[in-house]
């Protein structure tokens, strides 16, 4: 087992085993190491050290987490028993049940013990927020972001290792309102650890003592990142995954201040006001889209310490597939076996990357409530529904798609395809709709009704195939007037192209309005209206991207033979839904050309990023 003592100690690791690369050329930290991170991430590359940035003393390091195999090799040793931990957390009557299998948790016990510290490497020199790397990804990024952040916090109430949380939330370094080297934005969803926190703090009008990570071992990073099961702190997951106790040093007395990780690379302390926050953003975020500008908590700095051998670690992020996708298959590896241990009845859960991970959540569970009936229809897949949209993260889904296991045990819950072709084979329109309206959505999908705000649809479907699914377009195929190029995009599914939303914002009932059932389209149990219908059909991962984050259920989902029974939406034809670009939608990421242009010259035949993409 290698329990790295610091980021230091993992990127001489990595290297010497060939899974980092130096980057010898100076490259720019605004936007040309992002585009760099995104290529190299997408080819399958290596970790990569940069060690000249422009106009900055510190190396920058990315894609570190970029695979799982590389992954796997940082905790080799530990991945095993911390699935175990996490297993014993969530159900520990497993002890009893299983002595055997839990012999070696006792030493992972003592690992898991925060250490308090006097000292540490971290406290060898203290700098400013403007000589820190200033990482831009995107071109109109509102300013530099720390995209690795480690944001530690404890309760006012109840200070302390045990209620403490450590959380990966956005901080903006410059731009906007800061004033410069003595505020930075702090920007944390909801249904975050540290927002209970804050709201203690505001309650005892107080200001919340808060102060920010940057590299240190892995394990830390990945324990921001992580859903841990309730009691279990953040700090105790990262000792268990890196193999050694996290070394914690306090300036003061207690009360006075707030521990750090005397390992990390960096550290910013520092104070939010209960009563000020300042316009943060706009910042190109994992829904491949801008997250707008709007006003968070700020942090009063008061100091920035490194290790004399700091390294800044980064990523990007953007429409997915991107480095942040191999956290959640590690966050799946570790928490998915226990998942019918918290939600019974549940056997997978899969919330989809190239959807945007918060809107489009699939899962399997078990229909049992009338075996004996002669027709079946979705009943426990409803009361499971509910209960999963009421845990943590997964409450922000927005489409929530439930198939029943015993309608095929062998169902693959990461087969996409395959999960969709399963669902709309069986599912009943009329029936099989549950609109949740007036509720929360991710903080950053622009799709809903308002900041925070907009609606969930649960599609349950169970029993036999209802219907054969359509493999192609038939040539006889009649659509409304402006509507044309129809592009298959799975069995069963058609992309057909819209007029935009801004010169007909009603068009997805216009359509519908002017077909009925007998109309061949309805072969489609689900139609899509897009702005493009040449890139959704061309790949899976375009038809996610588009059709689930440009769509709010309530307001954007129609149908052929519409009706509403006791209050019940279904229809009787195809469901139809309109993802197109609408007005109040943030704008899709592009790449400067001119640092495109640049990264194709350094990664030519010859150039020193030759053939690392």
């Amino acid at each position: 087992m290698t329990a790295y003592r610091s980021l230091r100690h993992c990127v001489d690791d990595l290297e010497r085993h060939g899974h980092l690369r130096q980057v010898e050329v100076e490259i720019d930290a605004r936007l040309e190491a992002a585009e760099i991170q995104r290529r190299v991430y997408q080819a399958g590359g290596p970790a990569l050290l940069y060690t000249r940035v422009k106009g900055c003393a510190f190396p920058m390091v990315s894609n570190l987490f970029g695979s799982m195999e590389r992954m796997r090799f940082m905790f080799r040793g530990t991945l095993a028993g911390v699935r175990k931990l996490v297993e014993l957390r969530t159900d520990p009557g497993a002890l009893a049940r299983r002595p055997f299998r839990y012999a070696g948790l006792p030493l992972l016990g003592l690992r898991m013990l925060p250490w308090a510290r006097r000292g540490g490497p971290v406290l060898a020199h203290e700098t400013t927020i403007s000589r820190l790397p200033q990482v831009v990804s995107w071109p109109d990024d509102g300013g530099a972001f720390i995209t690795l952040p480690q944001v530690y916090s404890e309760d006012p109430d109840a200070p302390g290792f045990a209620r403490s949380n450590l959380g990966m939330y956005r901080v903006q370094l410059s731009g906007g309102r800061y004033e410069p080297e003595r505020q930075i934005g702090l920007h944390y969803q909801i249904h975050r650890g540290i927002g209970v926190h804050h709201a203690a703090a505001i309650r005892r009008g107080e200001r919340l003592r808060v102060n920010i990570f940057v590299g240190g071992p892995p394990a830390l990073t990945v324990a921001a990142v992580m859903p841990l099961p309730e009691g279990l702190p953040e700090l105790a997951f990262a000792g268990a995954l890196g193999g050694r106790r996290v070394r914690m040093v306090r300036m003061a007395p207690r009360g006075d201040s707030l521990p750090f990780a005397g390992d990390a690379d960096f550290v910013i302390t520092g104070t939010i006001d209960p009563s000020l926050r300042l316009p943060e953003g706009p910042f190109g975020d994992h829904l491949g889209y801008y997250s707008l500008t709007h006003d968070f908590p700020v942090l009063a700095v008061e100091h920035v310490y490194h290790r004399s051998d700091a390294i800044w670690p980064f990523t990007t992020v953007g429409r997915p597939p991107q480095e942040d996708t191999a956290f959640g298959q590690l966050i799946h590896e570790i928490t998915g076996p226990v998942i019918p241990a918290v939600l019974p009845g549940i056997k997978a859960v899969h919330a989809v990357d190239a959807a945007g991970v918060h809107p489009l959540l699939l899962a399997i569970g078990s229909e049992r409530y009338v075996p004996y009936a002669p027709r079946r229809q979705p009943q426990e897949l409803l009361t499971l529904a509910s209960a999963v949209l009421g845990q943590g993260q997964m409450s922000l889904a927005k489409y929530l798609l439930i198939c029943a296991h015993e309608d095929a045990p062998g169902l693959d819950i990461h087969d996409i395809a395959g999960f969709l072709r399963h669902l709309l084979a069986r599912v009943d329109w009329r029936r099989d709709l549950h609109f949740h309206t007036r509720t929360t959505i991710d903080t950053l999908d622009y799709s809903g009704s308002g900041f925070n705000e907009g609606s969930k649809l649960v599609i349950a479907a169970v029993g036999e195939p209802l219907r054969s699914l359509p493999v192609e377009v038939p040539a006889e195929l009649r659509l409304p007037e402006g509507f044309t190029a129809p592009r298959l995009c799975l069995p069963g599914v058609l992309a057909v192209r819209a007029p935009g939303h801004a010169s007909r914002p009603a068009a997805g009932r216009e359509f519908c309005a002017a077909l009925d059932e007998r109309a061949a389209i309805n072969a489609f149990p689900l139609v899509v209206l897009v702005d493009d219908s040449e890139f959704v059909g061309r790949t899976l991962n375009n038809f996610l991207w588009v059709c689930f984050t440009r769509s709010n259920p309530a307001v954007d989902v129609d149908g052929i033979g519409a009706e509403t029974v006791h209050k019940h939406w279904g229809c009787r034809g195809s469901l139809v839904i309109d993802a197109r670009i609408k007005g109040q939608h943030a704008p899709p990421l592009v790449e400067d050309p001119a640092v495109s242009r640049r990264i194709d010259a350094l990664a030519a035949a010859g150039g020193p990023l030759h053939g690392l993409f």
